[in-house]
């Protein structure tokens, strides 16, 4: 115990605090329910997000994703499978990495196909995820390619938790739950909404009006690659200029 290092001696004073336990809670039971939702969804042999049209960039995949048979099955089962474990306080660190690559997975496509209905949630979902994975970090340090692993071994719930709150933790949370929404917002110049009509009302009334409606109907109407309507909607503004 005499060789922690700054980390570990946190880690020991967060895992005595109560206010950090509840939010682990927390991100538990919201990161399973989005995963039991997502999940049940393709075991019994859904599309998931039915209404998204087959020509969007999410729709595409998504039909395509749907038609692969079993593996859409597997995919589902994954994911109830690790919200079971999430929610077991036995197995959290387990589920805890059985999420972590597919959330993961969700996240990097939600930003690629530019799709609205995960771009939030996918990258808070991973934030939660992480947390979690810290939380436990007593149980994962002993897979991590440390020289010395720490000697205080796999922690027990204290008898009496620590009440003080943690106020720049959760300053911490909300400064990056604002910054996910903010990128959301301005990280992308144009975003192939779920329809036409939600698309063409991104630059209604504005002088990039056309190029936006180029860009939509490309997405919508033609239903081409996200990367060919993108390179529509430069020319587009460019001959505006």
């Amino acid at each position: 115990m005499n060789n922690l290092t700054k980390f570990d001696k946190y880690y020991l004073e967060i895992k005595r605090n109560r206010w950090y336990w509840y939010f682990s809670i927390f991100c538990r039971l919201t990161l399973a329910l989005g995963f039991v939702l997502a999940g049940m969804v393709k075991i019994m042999d859904e599309r998931f997000a039915s209404g998204l049209s087959e020509i969007h960039p999410m729709g595409t995949y998504l039909t395509a994703l749907y038609h692969t048979g079993y593996y859409y099955t597997f995919i589902g089962i994954a994911q109830v499978l690790a919200a079971i474990l999430l929610l077991i306080p036995r197995t959290v660190t387990l589920g805890a990495l059985l999420y972590l690559p597919i959330i993961v997975n969700i996240c990097i496509l939600s930003f690629a196909v530019r799709f609205e209905g995960s771009a939030i949630s996918a990258p808070l979902m991973l934030f939660a995820n992480l947390y979690i994975l810290v939380w436990n970090y007593d149980k994962l340090k002993y897979i991590l390619p440390f020289k010395m692993v720490p000697d205080f071994g796999i922690l027990k719930q204290p008898e009496k938790y620590s009440n003080r709150f943690p106020f720049l933790f959760f300053t911490s949370v909300v400064v990056v739950f604002g910054l996910v929404i903010i990128m959301f917002f301005v990280g992308r110049e144009i975003l192939p909404r779920n329809s036409l009509s939600q698309c063409k009302r991104q630059y209604a009334k504005t002088e990039l009006e056309d190029a936006g409606n180029v860009f939509c109907e490309c997405v919508h109407v033609n239903g081409k690659p996200l990367d060919e309507c993108l390179a529509e909607f430069e020319k587009a503004k460019k001959a505006n200029d």
